[in-house]
């Protein structure tokens, strides 16, 4: 499932709202370094953490509200300007950034900090070339409503101090233009728009991702009202009311000048394609990782179906065939108030299984979860993480999110959509949970926050491949200990991820059709129709490339694994090599791969970590 996170790096999906405002005082970055436990901090790391800085830096100048994602204080009322030139702008800061960085790298001694040197500047490199490449391809494209959306909620929230939440409003106003020396960003997305219109050889929005967007666009303004609502947040009814006459003005520019010269080929440039994988995480070429994929998945359907009888037999089913299995599980549906407290059941049910076995090291305090609200079902919709504040943590957690409603594809009637049933059976949650909670993405930035890693390996690393990769292998050591039922659903999942591997790169070369990959998900790996179209969305326009890193970092972690066994023979203890891999932060397989063998196989314990 998804992770509904910020990027560090430039994005080729989502072009990050970039403006003027002045670079933010370094009194205000200091709070990045914050210790996030109360356990002394080793010099290194505050030394990595200052080298951090200078990219912090540019993203608090260009994008004050993902800088405030991340957890730096003092941005709240700040808003993104679409200025003229935006884009090279930001290239220019990174490009800089990476040159001071290689300077700093030239006279730097520490092997740790050498380390995270190398992370900043590949960083700073891919921002710099992901502006490049969306000028060079694309059409700049804001999908405003879901951008402002979530920009107002990341500070109207449960965990977000109450001091904090009336910046809200002030974004608000800004947003709308209603402050002095503030032009509606709307307007101003409209003119960064225009100004490429007609340049020779652009790349205009997919037609399917342009038309779905607007079609969503209502449950977002919804959003927000609710969310000044539920806060009581006093005298938002005006701005709200000019916030919304913008962006349904900028709605009617889209269709009336975007959508009638969308693209109906959703297949992006090769060039762009690639820097999408790496950026992901992926290294691998995607015919190579299409080859490993395709022998996953058929190795993983004989373990299904080599399962599946012993579930038929206790489940007094007819059919012995897995996919007649699952069609049968689904139907033991949860309903209404039902569905959460049986996922908190289940994440109870797993804690006792991780700490009985021994998988990993458990915090003491319990984990969130909660169901989604219509607009956030709009933005991600699947089951996922909402990862907590990584810098200057002053206790707020990660939240496990259950969207449970998927939108219908534009023009189809609610009363004709079929109902998404692969999230809300009893035996998917215990994969789901396992995945999205612990020992799965919950755990791992729980360890984020409160072992206090370096702000590169917190924040720079971070990528699909190094998340999800963990999440897919949490689900693995946890599924031999789950009954029948929920261990088929587990390899259900995992087929799922192998066969993106193979869908994501066919489709966007050309090799596979979308009638084909609709068919792989809906006969083979059993999705309902709509989250099967949900995910063929995700490999054509919502963000190709990504769900490959699931497979791919399952993959290497799963044979780094394998090694550290081999080296160490009875010395490995599971329980030491998952605190050991949390303990690391968010590193890339490579380096992870290197402090394994060299630290954590050499010493046989967690003791030697980058703390």
């Amino acid at each position: 499932m998804p992770l509904a996170v910020w990027r560090a790096h430039a994005s080729l999906t989502l072009i990050l709202l970039a403006g003027f405002n002045p670079l933010v005082p370094m009194a205000a970055l200091a709070q990045a370094d914050v210790p996030r436990t109360a356990t002394a901090r080793p010099a290194w790391i505050a030394r990595s953490d200052a080298n951090a800085r200078l990219l912090l830096e540019v993203t608090a100048r260009f994008a004050p509200e993902q800088a405030t994602s991340f957890g730096i204080d003092g941005l709240d009322e700040r808003i993104s300007d679409l200025g003229v030139g935006y884009d090279q702008r930001q290239q220019t800061a990174f490009t800089e950034a990476a040159a001071e960085l290689e300077r700093r790298l030239a006279a730097e001694k520490d092997p740790l900090v050498r380390q995270d040197l190398e992370i900043l500047i590949e960083a700073a490199r891919d921002n710099a070339r992901g502006f490049e490449l969306n000028r060079k391809y694309t059409l700049p494209y804001f999908n405003m409503s879901q951008l402002l959306f979530g920009s107002l909620r990341s500070l109207l929230d449960d965990q977000v101090v109450p001091a904090r939440r009336p910046a809200a409003l002030v974004r608000l106003k800004r947003y709308a233009g209603l402050e002095p020396g503030y032009q509606p960003i709307t307007q101003l997305a409209q003119q960064r728009i225009r100004e490429r219109l007609n340049q020779p050889g652009i790349l205009y929005p997919f037609q399917a991702q342009l038309e779905k967007d607007l079609a969503n666009n209502a449950s977002f303004v919804a959003g927000m009202g609710q969310l000044f609502e539920k806060y009581n947040i006093a005298s938002y009814q005006e701005p709200l009311a000019r916030l919304k006459s913008e962006l349904t003005a900028y709605d009617g520019f889209l269709r009336k000048e975007v959508l009638p010269k969308a693209r109906n080929d959703f297949r992006q440039p090769p060039e762009l394609y690639a820097f999408a994988l790496k950026q992901y995480g992926v290294d691998l070429p995607p015919a190579e990782l299409t080859v490993l994929a395709r022998a996953a998945f058929a190795d993983i359907q004989r373990q299904m179906q080599a399962l599946a009888p012993q579930v038929a037999k206790a489940k007094g089913y007819r059919s012995t065939d897995y996919r007649d299995v699952i069609r049968d599980l689904k139907k033991e549906q949860l309903l209404g108030e039902a569905i959460l407290p049986h996922y908190q059941e289940r994440l109870g049910q797993i804690e006792q299984i991780i700490r009985r076995e021994k998988l990993v090291t458990l915090p003491d305090r319990p984990a969130r979860i909660r169901l989604a609200s219509a607009a956030e079902s709009a933005a991600t919709p699947a089951p996922n993480m909402r990862p907590p504040r990584l810098l200057g943590n002053k206790g707020e957690q990660g939240e496990f999110i259950l969207p449970l409603n998927i939108p219908a594809p534009p023009g189809t009637s609610a009363g004709k959509s079929e109902r998404v049933d692969d999230f809300t059976h009893a035996a998917a949650s215990w994969t789901l949970t396992a995945h999205e909670a612990r020992p799965g993405h919950e755990l791992q930035f729980a360890s984020l926050v409160e072992k206090g890693v370096s702000t590169a390996r917190a924040i720079y690393a971070f990528n699909s491949t190094n998340v999800e990769g963990w999440a897919l292998y949490a689900e693995a050591i946890t599924l031999p200990f789950m009954p029948p039922e929920g261990q088929l659903i587990s390899l259900q999942a995992r087929l799922q991820r192998a066969a993106r591997a193979f869908l994501d790169p066919g489709l966007q070369a050309g090799t596979v059709t979308r009638e084909e990959a609709m068919r792989v998900l809906t006969q083979e790996v059993m999705l309902s129709q709509p989250f099967a179209n949900q995910e063929v969305e995700r490999y054509t326009f919502r963000a190709p490339g990504q769900a490959t890193s699931y497979f791919y970092g399952y993959t290497r972690l799963s044979e780094l694994r394998k090694d550290a066994e081999k080296q160490m023979g009875s010395r490995f203890d599971a329980q030491k090599f998952h605190d050991f891999i949390l303990a690391q932060g968010l590193l890339p397989p490579a380096l992870l791969r290197k402090a394994v063998l060299e630290l954590f196989v050499a010493t046989g314990s967690g003791a030697a970590n980058v703390r």
